[in-house]
């Protein structure tokens, strides 16, 4: 039989607040929950932004949706970004050179053509020049006010020892532990029930750290006067976050690979993650992304590429003088650019044998991801037909699973709506098209991003989350930032909700996450219920078995429901072991046949098959 790679623990911080327990889905919707539900939510915000007020003061929850989800850059002020200016400093009197004293150690070690220098004490000198080429520091006010940001108040490098990380890294230990604790089980137990070699983590970061202690750092120290650091190089890597979480929260042995693609990096990690699983191959996967690019030179690069919503065009769509940075970002309406955010999402994904033996929480499962280029591109960020056929197979994979009825009334679209004026047109026409040719006629479009923002490798995470959330609650998130559909919009056959959508709570079969990237990176992926997993596991292993896993079940999820109680206000803190269960070969036990490694209840088997027997042993010649 097939695997069936089941989606088991989910978890990460966004915009929106924890991604566990579908607690930054029900931010998205705070405004259609039940009071006890939106109590809950709030009581999580104003754990994690340690609010001194009461959650159920109005003064607390009106800061809590205030400072939660898009809104004006609190990152670094906007008002005054640093910069530097370039300047040729001359004599005001011709005649007379420039003269000025400086300490002898500051002097350059290539002291610049027609410089004159006389030692004047110990420590230093006179200089003559002619003229200086000089850097002067300046500030200067961004054109883009808006971004997506976590919580205010939440600081993930206050929970665990970070050593100044990376913020994308500290947002990686805290999204991957979160997601590891939130299966409910011991993570002694899942190594003690597979093989080293039979986990995977499949992890990285589009951009790799851009912050001071990454790349910033190495790239723009010594033009600040400054030394790079040792660890900007390798912290600042695109692979890091997997990294991160094989070293320090997982200390794992097995698969690891930093797989980038563009904003569709996290469906490119599921996609590696998922064949590993149905191959057999792996039975453990954890994978997702981390990305902090809320920095200046990052918001400013994707503005000169004319990518960014900037204040003077949200104006100009308003007609007001001041900027909505709320609605910074518009899906499928009158818009500008997108809107640029951080984030960490991880999922843990098991073979469903093992999320049987186990005791697993079921959140949904994979029925498959699908991804394709473009072919040949007028520009590199420009789209093509490669998301066409992403759907399509999607679709197509969808109603092979669940059947036409299932397809066409039973699943929404998470659509990758970044909130840019040729999104609009160019997705709007393969979700319009597609919906067609299956035969939907009002099929539900979600477009999150105008809550969170695009936080580029993860912002499929951010989807993903979106769409257990509204499958398992019934309420699908509205486009509420916006008041219109554009003119240009194809929406013949879609359902693009302004205000949020009741659908069936419990009884949807799937959603579909689509993702579009720069250099014609699409791909498309297939996710399946908590319901219709369950039927389908019910299905393959039949009511006996089911009633022993409800069983083991109800251990592991009150282990995960007391997680979810304390996970807040930093009384349980991020895993991150450092220096700790450091393994040397000579704690190995080896054989011909196996590898034994501490901390593993079984080895890893090296009596391994001939993968090409019929190319192999002795030639008939």
């Amino acid at each position: 039989m097939k695997p069936l790679p089941v989606i088991v623990g989910l978890g990460g911080m966004n915009p929106a607040g924890r991604v566990s327990f579908h607690h930054a889905y029900r931010r998205l919707v705070l405004d259609g929950l039940s009071q006890a539900d939106s109590d809950r939510t709030y009581q999580s915000l104003a754990a994690l932004m340690q609010l001194e007020q009461p959650s159920d003061s109005e003064s607390a929850r009106a800061y809590i949706r205030d400072h939660t989800l898009i809104r004006s850059i609190e990152a670094f002020d906007p008002s005054a970004v640093h910069i530097q200016r370039a300047a040729k400093l001359q004599p005001s009197d011709p005649a007379q050179p420039l003269e000025f004293l400086l300490r002898e150690q500051q002097l350059p070690a290539s002291i610049p053509e027609g410089w004159q220098i006389e030692k004047v004490d110990d420590r230093h000198v006179k200089v003559r020049a002619p003229h200086i080429d000089a850097f002067l520091a300046d500030r200067q006010v961004s054109r883009v006010g808006a971004a997506g940001q976590v919580p205010t108040g939440f600081k993930p490098g206050d929970l665990y020892p970070s050593r100044n990380h990376p913020r994308g890294l500290q947002l990686t230990v805290f999204g991957a532990s979160d997601a590891v604790r939130s299966t409910g089980i011991n993570l002694e137990t899942i190594k003690n029930a597979v093989r080293p070699d039979e986990f995977a983590v499949y992890s990285g970061s589009a951009m790799g750290q851009l912050d001071n202690e990454g790349y910033a750092g190495l790239f723009q120290n010594s033009l600040k006067g400054r030394r790079p650091t040792s660890k900007n190089v390798p912290l600042g890597l695109p692979e890091m976050p997997g990294d991160f979480i094989n070293a320090y929260v997982l200390g794992t042995l097995g698969g690891t690979a930093g797989i980038i693609g563009a904003c569709s990096t996290f469906l490119y990690t599921v996609r590696h993650g998922i064949a590993d699983i149905a191959a057999g191959r792996k039975r453990v996967v954890v994978v997702g992304n981390a990305e902090a690019a809320v920095v200046p030179e990052v918001i400013e690069g994707y503005r000169t590429m004319g990518a960014l919503a900037e204040d003077e065009a949200l104006m100009a769509l308003d007609g007001t003088d001041k900027p909505d940075h709320r609605r910074a970002c518009r899906p499928f309406s009158s818009n500008c650019g997108f809107t640029i955010s951080e984030s960490a999402v991880f999922a843990v994904l098991m073979d469903d044998s093992l999320a049987m033996e186990l005791g697993a929480r079921v959140l949904g499962s994979v029925g498959g991801v699908f991804v394709n280029a473009d072919g040949y591109k007028k520009s590199i960020p420009g789209p093509g037909v490669g998301n066409y056929l992403t759907v399509a197979k999607a679709m197509a994979l969808a109603r092979a699973m669940i059947g036409e009825d299932g397809l066409r009334q039973r699943t929404h679209m998470q659509a990758h709506g970044t909130g840019t004026p040729q999104n609009r047109v160019t997705e709007s026409h393969i979700l319009n098209e597609m919906a067609k040719n299956f035969g939907i006629e009002h099929w539900p479009v979600a477009a999150i991003k105008a809550y969170v923002g695009h936080s580029l490798a993860p912002a499929g995470g951010d989807q993903l989350a979106a769409a257990l959330g509204s499958m398992d609650n019934g309420l699908l998130p509205g486009i509420s930032t916006i008041d219109h559909i554009a003119d240009d919009v194809h929406h013949s056959y879609l359902n693009l909700p302004l205000q949020h959508l009741q659908l069936d709570a419990g009884k949807q079969d799937g959603a579909f996450i689509n993702s579009k990237g720069f250099g014609g990176n699409n791909a498309t992926g297939f996710f399946l219920s908590a319901r219709a997993t369950r039927e389908m596991l019910s299905r393959r292993w039949g009511n006996k078995a089911m009633l022993a896993y409800q069983q083991r079940h109800e251990a592991i999820a009150e282990a995960a429901a007391g997680y979810d109680e304390g996970a807040d206000d930093g009384s349980i803190p991020p895993i991150y072991q450092f220096g700790e269960g450091v393994l040397n070969g000579e704690d190995l036990s080896i054989s011909s046949t196996s590898l034994k490694v501490p901390g593993y209840a079984l080895p890893i088997d090296l009596e391994m098959d001939n993968p090409y027997p019929d190319m192999s042993g002795p030639s008939d010649d």
